[in-house]
């Protein structure tokens, strides 16, 4: 869309251009094209475009992927979209706030991508709500304002580092791409805007950590970031202890410590006993024949090197919108690693009984102790449930849960219908025995949940 056409929608649509909305709107046709070609799209990919505004980027993407999904605030330009893609199956438009609108449903429209010409007042808000690992997204490509992508790609001692730096680094690799001058924009804004590309940190660059600790650690350091950041963070383990093994001085100030000194940081302060503890080779687990009956023991590496018959159990929990949580399994599990899986689940130690070990796992998993188990059912060992009998119980618990980092990357929850999408569409993103405990439990909740 060149500039007439542009200034024509606004026209026939009532729009002007809002300055609190952060509306400036492309309209350099070859940035346009430039911009989209970043994103690499493929033909089996769906792309989510959050402030389409009037269609800039939006006419170039759509021809090129399997479904296209539309987020604007603005009213009257989502009914402009609405219009001018109704003819147009696989482009969905939503009229709702990028910041707050549902990304979940877009583990199920695998693969993922995003793409934003991002108002300035919003920018870190939808990226957060997109981009928060767990995520959907592969790659994303955004344009803001050039001081907003600074602070994104800013280093420790950079006056612009900061938490915004450290918390779109801790899942993704930024990299400016092109600075947009104000011409390429009406109405023209005062100042520079730049293109940045996104694309995925490797889970196994650094050692597993946990998310929402290190973000709560970094909101109390950086509220008061000049001062010595010993003072805002927990008494124990001592500080002195914590600066060695971090290997910063002791009147370390936030913006100092880079992305691996924060997760060292992290890992130093947190309280799970199983943090850093994937799984453990040497665990003895029974060995049991088809009829569930025990016959011997053996160790974790054996039975699964062996294919020996065991024992395990798969709790799905429940919260109260009958949303199911599910776990994104740590990059560093010996058996389907970074794939969703049940609520909790785990083998049997040698000598636990079913219930017992649910329990366990229940509150080494998710941190739940008090909750009644719910029997759903059993299943017989197989390849797909790893030569595991298996029972499966299910649960029902509202408020936070605490995972331990080294076995579980994210826990999110899922409607019924969602789970049944996604499971249908892409098995490959889910453990080969889940799908088998899903079917137990949805017989159970019922079809329309």
């Amino acid at each position: 869309m060149n500039a007439s056409q542009i200034h024509q929608v606004l026209d026939s649509f009532a729009v002007t251009p809002s300055k609190s909305l952060g509306q400036n709107f492309l309209i350099d046709e070859n940035i346009a094209r430039w911009i989209v070609a970043q994103l690499e799209i493929q033909p089996q990919d769906c792309v989510v475009e959050v402030g389409p505004g009037t269609g800039a980027l939006t006419e170039h993407m759509a021809p090129m992927c399997r479904k296209l999904i539309l987020v604007e605030f603005d009213a009257r330009l989502a009914e402009y979209q609405k219009q001018r893609w109704a003819d147009t199956p696989h482009v969905e438009v939503h009229h709702a706030d990028g910041a707050s609108w549902d990304p979940r449903r877009l583990f199920a429209e695998q693969p993922v991508k995003f793409m934003g010409n991002l108002p300035y007042s919003a920018g870190g808000a939808i990226l957060a709500n997109f981009l928060t690992s767990p995520c959907a997204c592969s790659r994303a490509v955004v344009m803001l304002q050039k001081e907003f992508i600074d602070r994104i790609l800013a280093k420790p001692g950079d006056d612009a580092y900061g938490l915004l730096s450290l918390r779109v680094q801790m899942d993704w690799v930024p990299r400016a791409l092109k600075t947009v001058p104000p011409e390429a924009f009406s109405p023209r804004p005062k100042i520079d805007s730049t293109v940045m590309l996104l694309t995925p940190r490797n889970p196994l660059e650094f050692p597993p950590y946990d998310h929402r600790l290190m973000d709560e650690l970094m909101r109390r350091c950086f509220a008061q970031r000049r001062k010595q950041m010993h003072k805002q963070l927990p008494s124990t383990p001592p500080w002195p202890e914590v600066a060695a093994s971090v290997g910063i001085s002791p009147t370390a100030r936030p913006e100092e410590l880079g992305l691996e000194q924060w997760i060292k940081l992290t890992n130093a302060y947190d309280p799970h006993p199983l943090a850093a503890v994937a799984q453990k080779q040497d665990e003895l687990f029974d060995v049991v024949d088809e009829q569930d009956c025990v016959i011997g023991q053996a160790t974790r590496q054996e039975v699964h090197e062996k294919g020996l018959l065991h024992r395990a159990v798969h709790i799905l929990v429940f919260n109260k919108k009958h949303d199911c949580l599910l776990q994104k399994r740590s990059a560093l599990k010996d058996r389907h690693p970074g794939v969703w899986d049940s609520s909790a689940a785990g083998h049997l130690d040698a000598g636990e009984d079913y219930e017992t070990a649910a329990r366990r796992e229940l509150a080494e998993e998710l941190g739940i102790t008090d909750t009644p188990l719910i029997p759903v059912g059993t299943l017989p060992p197989s390849e797909q449930t790893g030569y595991e009998h298996v029972a499966i119980f299910a649960a029902v618990q509202d408020g936070r849960v605490s995972f331990p980092a080294a076995e579980i990357e994210g826990v999110l929850p899922f409607s019924a219908q969602l789970i049944d999408s996604w499971l249908e569409r892409r098995p490959q993103d889910f453990a080969s025995s889940f799908a088998l405990c899903w079917q137990k439990v949805r017989s159970m909740i019922g079809e329309g949940k």
